[in-house]
């Protein structure tokens, strides 16, 4: 039985690495299902308080269905738990806002950047604040994604302050997720539920102020907004379910499907301004991707084979 979890069957491997490719080709169509909110007229802090309450009450959903309620309930039990979960809740609207604001400014590409380098930064900031050790192939990928960020911050011009907040808080938030484990669907319920009185009493003030864009959208536009709760679920499930099935040194490497597909949404359906100057930026992230890679794929297969 164990060696089965060990060394799944080719089938279940094979569809393990579907579900994965199916979550990263849905994450990497993200541009164009929030450009279409934006386009709505709500702007990112409408569009994020929106995001939070219909995952909340999806997160309900998904809670009851699957019955892990119980896991939830001894979580939010637990201070130590709440106050983590709290803090990465925190971390993961900022990526949230951040990454909306980045789409309706027409940044596809900078939020693409912000995700090639997130793996890099959070090795960086793992060796910074819990100690983990960083071999020298890791180093040289830290290395050269640093090199990028410098190019374009002073070479072309182009600070990527987007990118740089997306990787730093999805490091910060891996962090915090490392130190309390909890299983998908009770983690995803306790993170949006924790946002949620923030959200619903900002839209009460926006609605106050009569500032509030949801009550003045026709019904497929509302529709669309309530969608986003299972937009962002449904990709995180495929996910967990994915990593049940597939090696980690397939996920790592599959992970670049995303913002490679958001890369070319920017620049080929957005028509984003992409010059040599910041190419040569670009490129020195693509190389430490690609060093980062291969030492994570060549690690997985020394201690698989061990």
């Amino acid at each position: 039985m164990n060696n089965k979890r060990k060394h799944p069957t080719q089938t279940e491997a094979k569809l393990g690495i579907s579900l994965a490719v199916g979550c990263y080709l849905f994450w990497g169509a993200f541009p164009l299902y929030w450009d279409v909110l934006t386009g709505f007229g709500l702007g990112p802090d409408q569009v994020l308080a929106q995001r939070i309450v219909w995952c909340s009450v999806f997160a309900l959903f998904l809670l009851a269905v699957s019955k892990q309620y119980k896991v939830f309930l001894a979580a939010i039990t637990q201070p130590n738990v709440l106050f983590v979960f709290f803090l990465s809740a925190l971390t993961l609207s900022v990526n949230w806002m951040t990454y909306i604001y980045g789409i309706s400014i027409h940044r596809v590409l900078d939020t693409s950047l912000g995700y090639f380098m997130s793996p890099i930064v959070s090795i960086l900031l793992a060796r910074l604040f819990v100690g983990e050790r960083i071999n020298r192939s890791q180093l040289l990928a830290v290395i050269l994604a640093g090199a990028g960020v410098v190019w374009l911050a002073f070479l072309s011009g182009d600070f990527p302050w987007l990118a740089l907040i997306l990787s730093g808080t999805w490091g910060i938030y891996s962090l915090f997720r490392k130190k309390v484990r909890l299983a998908v669907i009770p983690g995803f319920a306790l993170e949006t539920l924790l946002m949620l009185p923030f959200a619903l009493l900002y839209l009460a003030w926006l609605n106050h102020q009569e500032m509030l864009v949801f009550s003045g959208l026709s019904t497929l536009q509302m529709s669309v907004v309530v969608s986003t709760g299972v937009v962002t679920a449904l990709p995180l499930l495929l996910f967990a379910a994915a990593v049940k099935r597939s090696s980690l040194g397939t996920i790592s490497i599959l992970q670049y499907i995303s913002p490679t597909i958001q890369f070319l949404i920017g620049l080929l359906i957005m028509n984003e301004a992409f010059d040599l100057t910041r190419f040569f930026g670009y490129l020195l992230v693509w190389l430490a991707v690609i060093v980062f890679s291969v030492s994570s794929f060549r690690q997985y297969k020394k201690s698989h084979h061990e």
